[in-house]
């Protein structure tokens, strides 16, 4: 059936739930519908349209703790970025590379670990950038930033109606 987004009070998206749990948030006053899919709900005492994008009436606060160590939040911090060529890519194309090799003690954590390319993870090898004469192009580090929430569906997926409450970060192609 049909997927539903949940919006913020200040229409900020925060995630994407299904129909079933919209219906019920909505029967306890606490969202309001803003856009319904053409299709309509039967119950025994009430007929509704189905909700595509609805908004919580309340404010949820979002954690504030620190950005999540993982291998997307390495892609998002330098922008799908090889941090020693600089070339973009996909991140399918991407591996993360310790600055200073496990090898030699360096650890897995935010300041020692940075994205890397295929290509330049293989020139570099066990060696530290100086020793293999790369050039990092920043400083590997803890962020700062929230990371933005990511509703992973692909993009000719998206609902009509959503669009209006996305905030795109993405590169069209034709």
């Amino acid at each position: 059936m049909e997927q539903v987004l949940l919006l913020n009070i200040s229409y900020e998206p925060l995630k994407v739930i299904n129909w079933r749990k919209a219906v019920t948030l909505l029967c306890l006053g606490k969202v309001e519908v803003l856009e319904e899919y053409g299709h309509e709900i039967h119950a025994v005492s009430f007929t509704l349209k189905l909700p595509s994008v609805v908004r919580l009436l309340k404010m949820v606060q979002r954690n504030k703790s620190p950005v999540k160590f993982s291998r997307q939040n390495i892609y998002a911090r330098d922008r799908y970025k090889c941090q020693y060529c600089g070339h973009k890519h996909v991140p399918e194309e991407l591996t993360y590379d310790h600055v200073i090799p496990k090898s030699r003690g360096g650890k897995t954590v935010w300041n020692n670990i940075v994205t890397c390319c295929i290509e330049c993870n293989r020139k570099k090898g066990g060696r530290t950038p100086q020793e293999a004469h790369m050039k990092l192009i920043r400083k590997p580090s803890r962020p700062e930033w929230v990371p933005a929430i990511r509703i992973t569906i692909g993009i000719r997926e998206v609902p009509q109606s959503w669009r209006d409450y996305l905030y795109w970060n993405v590169e069209l192609v034709e």
